[in-house]
């Protein structure tokens, strides 16, 4: 049964962590718009990963025109340049041979010499290779195309969005693989494939959806429309040749030759420098992230980023297989398993990242495979707490709350059970059969639990434990389950205050007329070698003691009448308590059953 239960609550504590982490990682963003702490932690270990892959060499031969403090510097010229002088700079590089020419410099707007405009477009007209950059800026219900202004559109090899996109922890990670413009219905492509495009010669992206597109008839996939960046490495892993080097002819040809030419800012203080994963302090240019994009498209090394169905299905895996982990009993085999599990699941998502560039989720499994071992230790703290309020209940019937507290402490309950030398009270009301019988009921339970219950503090009081109640007698003992070397004096004190708070019970009886003030008690105290321990059978069980030391404390109570004295102890007891205590000899008396007589002794008082 117990078992039952605590493989139920194992069960509901996985469904509670396993709906909270899916409600977390899907829901959490949509509503508060902001990372979730699993969403950020997700990003954090891409990012390490992409570092701890390291830089690799890009694979198509790009190179990029910086507009640099350099060349700012070098010219005198305030941004924007002169057309006149960007034109010096493509025909630069359409004399050294540049294949494809990327010009990341917005031509929204006339130039202030009109011949400066008219010398840009010859230079683009001359090349015939170059892309450039247009937008899409949308309000409440405006939508605005900016293109490059006339005649710039008619000379240029073609043209596509920007889009560089942020993510919520604001790097930059992925770009806009295409936009649909509703002003002139037309699908504009992000400008890296553009380039991607003319560098290679083949038909334009095809088939554009939230989920992929066609490029170079191989899908591209895509993530609600982005397209993750395969970066390459930090800041500058592409080559920088610095614009007014390159309009002075500072570069031999074959530095351009057969190229991706890129033209973009790269000054910081043109504000178009980006958060990278390879680097959050050190920012990218977004020409340089556009060569990143670029080098993806060629090299095929698209990042695939599975559904959120196969995400879940392989968050509900590692649940299942944490749950598995969780029933094993020992836990030093499951906090091995665990550990190695999630060792093997991320070297397989590094792997399968940085080799293949799948890109599943590790945060959320391996969080879960860590809730192998956390869900059975808050398990077993669940049970351990259960575990102490039962003990606190069952012994809170015997001993005092102080006493509760130590015995919750104790590890192991089976160490409770032992044979141990302990002191033995039997207390019992005289006549009280006879007493009863002129009582009602009620006055019978009056007159008894408040006894009881005064008695029981005294026991408490002096650190024994009440073993049971017959009728109404009182059987406690001293010595477990906290140990004290003196139980014997401490169980004969009990005895001496029990009288006094029955003296204060019968003046109180008297005030209130109750009763007749005929209400007596008898105390035999016995030390002995006895079992103690929890007996009784799996629906009940109770905390006593077993032995022949208990029969010959209620033989001494018995004594009592005879002698007509309140309190009788054995010779063992007096044996260890003389020196404290006033008692004297009564007789040696052979119980029935015994071989070896027994001293008795009367209580006088404390030396």
């Amino acid at each position: 049964m117990n078992g039952k239960i605590i493989q139920s609550s194992r069960i509901s504590i996985f469904i509670f962590v396993i709906a909270s982490l899916i409600l977390l990682d899907r829901v959490g963003s949509r509503l508060w718009e902001l990372p979730t702490p699993i969403e950020r932690l997700e990003l954090y270990l891409v990012d390490a990963a992409l570092r701890l892959r390291g830089t690799q060499t890009p694979s198509a031969p790009i190179v990029i025109v910086t507009i640099d403090d350099n060349s700012l510097n070098y010219t005198g010229y305030h941004w924007p340049w002169p057309r006149t002088y960007l034109a010096e700079i493509i025909n630069a590089l359409n004399n050294a041979g540049a294949r494809v020419i990327g010009f990341d410099v917005m031509l929204f707007g006339s130039d202030p010499d009109p011949a400066g405009d008219q010398a840009l477009a010859e230079a683009f007209e001359n090349a015939g290779n170059v892309v450039a950059v247009m937008n899409i800026f949308r309000s409440a219900n405006t939508e605005t195309l900016e293109l490059p202004i006339t005649p710039y559109p008619e000379v240029l090899a073609d043209m596509g969005i920007a889009g560089i996109l942020a993510d919520n922890d604001a790097i930059i990670r992925s770009v806009q693989a295409y936009d649909h413009s509703a002003y002139d219905d037309r699908v504009y492509f992000n400008w890296a494939f553009e380039i991607t495009q003319a560098y290679l010669g083949v038909d334009p992206p095809q088939s554009p959806a939230l989920d992929h597109l066609v490029f170079n008839s191989k899908i591209v996939p895509l993530q609600n429309g982005r397209l993750s960046v395969n970066f390459n490495g930090p800041p500058e892993t592409f080559t920088y040749y610095p614009a007014f080097q390159v309009a002075l002819g500072d570069y031999p040809a074959e530095t351009f030759k057969n190229k991706i030419v890129l033209i973009g800012a790269t000054s910081v203080t043109l504000q178009d420098i980006y958060p990278v994963p390879f680097s959050t302090l050190k920012r990218m240019p977004g020409v340089e992230i556009t060569a990143n994009v670029v080098d993806t498209i060629l090299s095929g090394d698209y990042i695939d980023i599975p559904s959120p169905a196969v995400r879940g299905l392989i968050l509900i895996f590692t649940a299942i297989f944490a749950w598995l982990i969780s029933r094993r009993r020992l836990p030093g085999k499951a906090i091995i398993i665990m550990f190695g599990s999630m060792v093997v699941y991320g070297l397989i998502w590094f792997f399968l990242f940085t080799q293949r560039q799948w890109q599943f989720e590790l945060a959320a499994p391996e969080l879960m495979l860590l809730l192998g071992i956390l869900v059975p230790s808050f398990d077993e703290a669940l049970n351990q707490e259960l575990e102490k309020r039962r003990l606190q209940k069952l012994f809170g019937q015997f001993v005092s709350p102080e006493i509760v507290s130590q015995l919750i402490k104790t590890p192991d309950i089976l160490s409770l059970h032992k044979r141990a030398n302990l002191t033995i009270l039997f207390s019992d009301i005289r006549n009280f059969t006879n007493l009863s019988e002129k009582l009602t009921p009620d006055e019978v339970v009056g007159m008894l639990n408040p006894y009881l219950d005064v008695m029981t503090k005294v026991v408490h009081k002096h650190g024994g434990t009440v073993d049971k109640y017959i009728g109404d007698a009182i059987v406690a003992f001293f010595g477990e389950p906290v140990p004290h070397p003196d139980h014997a004096i401490r169980a004969v004190r009990t005895a001496m205050e029990m009288r006094v708070e029955l003296n204060k019970l019968r003046k109180v009886w008297l005030e209130e007329g109750r009763f007749d003030g005929v209400f007596d008690i008898g105390i035999g105290i016995h030390s002995g070698d006895v079992f103690v321990g929890m007996i009784g059978s799996l629906q009940r069980l109770n905390y006593t003691v077993i032995g022949d030391a208990v029969n010959t404390a209620a033989r001494l109570q018995d004594q009592t009448k005879f002698h007509a004295w309140p309190i009788l102890i054995s010779g063992q007891v007096y044996n260890i308590v003389k020196d404290e205590i006033a008692a004297e000899f009564v007789e040696e008396r052979l119980f029935k059953g015994k071989q070896e007589p027994i001293r008795i002794y009367k209580v006088l008082g404390i030396e």
